[in-house]
């Protein structure tokens, strides 16, 4: 298992924009994902990025959210638009050393964040 640490979660207003951090393994193949929970509610997987760039999102945040990774490749992102206060949640992200593929979901991941708050506030 990797260690994986989360940054950038905060508060903001319904409609701000917010971006997460973490970093990414020194791997040839791996799947980041970010996952995120709500109080009360399972663990929702909101998106996962490969080392091949094969990109996934979940239908709640299609057009609002964004998964990318820097040129240096040590971290990914999470850019979050246009928020809404269902977004509202404790954000993960998390890794496993394949591609990425098929659903996004808790279960194939292996590597675990401590996770970040997000409050979106109406």
């Amino acid at each position: 298992q990797v260690q994986l640490v989360e940054s950038g979660g905060g508060s903001v207003e319904s409609g701000g924009s917010l971006r997460l951090s973490c970093a990414a393994p020194e791997l040839f193949r791996y799947c980041m994902g970010w996952f995120r929970q709500a109080p009360g509610k399972e663990r929702e997987g909101v998106a996962y990025l490969d080392s091949a760039y094969t990109t996934r999102y979940a239908d709640s945040v299609k057009g609002r959210f964004t998964m990318s990774r820097d040129s240096a490749k040590k971290f990914v992102f999470l850019q979050m638009t246009s928020l809404k206060p269902e977004d509202t949640g404790t954000y993960y992200c998390a890794m496993r050393e394949s591609w990425c593929a098929g659903d996004i979901r808790a279960a194939d991941f292996d590597s675990w964040g401590q996770g970040t708050q997000v409050t979106v506030s109406s």
